[in-house]
């Protein structure tokens, strides 16, 4: 197993350890805080204090590992809004998180594996194959950078909490987004997030926690191809999340050719698997469906997607084709996502299309796969 690695530790597992170790509660609960409110990276940011003492980080730094993957790269878009990172994590392997900028809000889109296993034929990072699940404090940690640069955002230096400048005020952003902190996260990086179920929860339980992050479940959702064993699993321990499900075909047939795992978990065996969530947890699923012009776009297509989502509670949302290397479809035109979304109204189900960011530096969705121009 290894040396845990105290960002991969729930708040109550870190206080065991200490307690373990010969310690009192307070002195786990004040290196919490030091990780998770002051956003320290690196044990020389940490001091010893009266409820930190020296002895016991030393025993923390004994036992356990705390260090933060490097940015090898950082790509701001021409949106203003959308900002990528290439980390390097320490195997040598790399992942790409996401910052994402809307009014109101700010998002981390973070990945949960190194590629991924199930090789959507229109996905860059499906197209990269699978090299291995991230660890809960990989995962963390990509929350954490995006914090850190948002503490960074506020602050007229540009180098105040680290190396990371501060992130450019578009024009016309509302006055609220400069003292932003993290308050959304987004499953729907790198990696199929319900294949790396237990690493994926437990990032969640931490990055929950209300004496750290504190991000609320409604601002989290965690989006798969259709792992139906892990979507039975969110239903039999009531994970309250928001789940999302990648679609992108209404017959099994059509979906297939699309997503290859649907080979695996059938079409049929997926929506029951929807029904049961929905059943269990009185919550609707968000349905992603990747609009590719003459592929799966037509009104046809939508007519057989109101039947399918019949009597679940659900909501679409509509994805333009983003371009890849790897896939040579089209992006349905303005007027054919809208004539979707119309026939989908007519059949009770709200539907939104995805608005559009960071496409020029590939932090799109089904983008990431390492080739940030």
């Amino acid at each position: 197993m290894g040396r845990p690695h105290l960002l991969g530790l729930t708040r109550s597992q870190l206080a065991e350890r200490a307690v373990e170790w010969g310690f009192a509660r307070i002195h786990a609960a004040s290196l919490w805080n030091e990780l998770y409110l002051k956003g320290r990276r690196a044990p020389a940011e940490l001091p010893p204090h009266d409820r930190m003492p020296a002895r016991f980080l030393e025993r923390v730094f004994a036992e356990c590992d705390f260090d933060f993957p490097e940015v090898a790269r950082e790509t701001h878009s021409s949106d203003g809004f959308t900002r990528k990172y290439l980390l390097g994590l320490r195997d040598a392997h790399r992942i790409e998180t996401v910052l994402m900028r809307y009014s109101g809000r700010t998002t981390a889109c973070v990945s949960s594996q190194v590629g991924c296993a199930m090789g959507c034929v229109f996905c860059a990072t499906g197209q990269m194959g699978y090299t291995r699940h991230l660890t809960a404090a990989e995962i963390v940690a990509q929350a954490l950078h995006v914090d850190r640069v948002l503490r960074a955002t506020a602050a007229s230096d540009p180098q105040v909490g680290g190396a990371t400048p501060a992130l450019a005020e578009p024009e016309h952003a509302s006055p609220h987004h400069r003292h932003e902190r993290l308050r959304n996260i987004v499953f729907m990086g790198m990696g199929e997030p319900l294949h790396n179920y237990d690493e994926v929860m437990q990032a969640i339980d931490i990055l929950r926690d209300p004496a750290g992050l504190a991000l609320g479940a409604q601002k989290i959702s965690v989006s798969t191809v259709g792992v139906v064993p892990g979507i039975r699993r969110l239903a039999a321990e009531r994970r309250p999340v928001h789940l999302a499900v990648s679609l992108h075909g209404a017959t099994q047939e059509e979906r297939a050719a699309l997503v290859p795992a649907a080979r695996k978990w059938k079409l049929d065996e997926l929506m029951d698997a929807c029904r049961e969530y929905t059943a269990t947890l009185g919550r609707r699923i968000f349905f992603e469906w990747t609009l590719i012009e003459g592929k799966n776009d037509g009104p046809d297509h939508a007519h057989a997607v109101g039947a399918l989502l019949a009597g679940i509670p659900a909501q679409v949302n509509l994805i333009p084709l983003n371009p890849t290397f790897g896939y040579d479809g089209r992006p349905t035109q303005p007027a054919g996502a809208r004539g979707f979304q119309d026939v989908l109204a007519g059949y009770g189900i709200p539907c939104t299309v995805r608005q559009r960011r960071g496409i020029d530096i590939a932090a799109g969705c089904g983008q990431l796969a390492l080739n940030t121009p």
